[in-house]
């Protein structure tokens, strides 16, 4: 959710599906859709284009309203000046010049300082990245001058480099916030064997979580991505899994997807609750896979227009500001983690004064005497 403080600077409408306005949303979707943790990108020097705008400064006060809400916090270094994926790892403007022995002690001296400097202002992070998408390695150099510090799982070239990156990093990481786990994150999800060398080539990294991307127009479909959580738990059963980012669209699909699945999920709000319906279900029952997060969930174009172009993936229905079914989607992911929502267990479920949601997020009535779970105030209810 990093451009959520933008959004509140534009004063953007977020309402509830009653119509009324979510005067705070952290709380909101903490304790009506479930969410516990929410991750937060964080740029060297970010050039301000659309939705690059995250520096130090800008995580260390959103990163201690996150830690206030009581949510974990996820810290994703980007290591870059702008948008890092499996196309775009280019080096800071300001580390450009150095060398390969500089970038180690670089790497290593910035993450402790924004760590240290996280620390400080009450934003510890509990869970960080390493990277973005680091799928071909990372800190390539400058973009004029081609991508020749590229890592492929085809060739020895540059791994030696990339794996000295993630050592320093990780060092960094170690010292300054022993209790975090370290994620190295890849989204070659559509690519098993693909996946699987990435990681391979990593075995000697300290590292604690892999961390996928999951777009099904960029990855396949689901059996796409059982099969390639399944082969990483059994490849490397000592690492956790997340899903780091996921995702589908609201509105018009895009022309350029390399997979098309409109008519299995439509670009809809429909099409888009079916969508994380179908993934909850199908990596719920996965105890390896500890996390599941949505990218971008507070994008709401309604009467404002902070992110342009309009991205079409998140959970507020771009014409009336008004919170969409899919938001309450994820929550079922959770099953019976007692430690996701505090629990209160009763012989019946007593009166209230709040809405009663049902496991899927919709407002429900659930009499006394009846049997079920339900949730009020981001408390789940068991009626024995």
């Amino acid at each position: 959710m990093s451009m959520l403080p933008k959004y509140e600077a534009a004063n953007t409408a977020y309402k509830d599906m009653q119509g009324n306005r979510i005067d705070n949303l952290l709380d909101f979707v903490k304790n009506e859709a479930g969410f516990n943790i929410i991750r937060l990108r964080l740029f060297v020097n970010p050039k301000g284009e659309t939705g690059v705008v995250q520096d130090l400064n800008y995580v260390k006060t959103f990163g201690k309203r996150i830690k206030n809400a009581g949510l974990k916090l996820m810290l994703d270094f980007h290591y870059s000046d702008s948008w890092a994926d499996p196309s775009n790892q280019w080096t800071p403007s300001a580390w450009v010049s150095l060398s390969d022995e500089e970038l180690y002690q670089k790497i290593y001296d910035y993450t402790k300082a924004c760590l240290e400097a996280m620390n400080e202002a009450g934003a510890t992070p509990d869970f960080i990245q390493t990277g973005n998408e680091i799928s071909y390695g990372m800190l390539w150099g400058d973009k004029k001058n081609g991508q020749g510090k590229r890592c492929y799982t085809t060739s020895d070239a540059n791994w030696p480099r990339f794996r000295s990156l993630l050592t320093q990093a990780g060092k960094a990481c170690r010292e300054v916030c022993p209790d975090a786990k370290i994620i190295i994150h890849t989204e070659r999800t559509n690519n098993v064997s693909t996946t699987k060398g990435i990681y391979e080539r990593l075995a000697t990294i300290d590292y604690d979580i892999i961390g996928l991307s999951y777009y099904p127009e960029w990855h396949n479909n689901l059996s796409t991505l059982t099969n390639t959580l399944k082969t990483c738990h059994s490849s490397f059963p000592d690492k956790d899994i997340m899903i780091v980012e996921t995702g589908y669209y609201n509105n018009w699909y895009p022309s350029n997807a390399t997979y098309n699945f409109t008519s299995t999920w439509p670009a809809s709000a429909e099409g888009q609750k079916k969508f994380l319906d179908d993934l909850v279900n199908a990596v719920k029952e996965l105890e390896y896979v500890k996390g599941l997060l949505y990218w971008f969930p507070e994008e709401n174009p309604y009467n404002n227009h902070v992110y342009e172009p309009w991205y079409n993936h998140g959970l507020f229905n771009p014409d009336t500001g008004k919170v969409v079914d899919a938001l309450f989607s994820l929550k079922p992911f959770l099953g019976n983690d007692q430690t996701a929502l505090p629990s209160l267990q009763c012989d019946a479920v007593p009166p209230h004064h709040s809405p009663i949601y049902d496991l899927q997020g919709r407002v429900t009535n659930i009499p006394a005497g009846r049997h079920g779970i339900c949730i009020t105030n981001g408390r789940k209810i068991v009626n024995r």
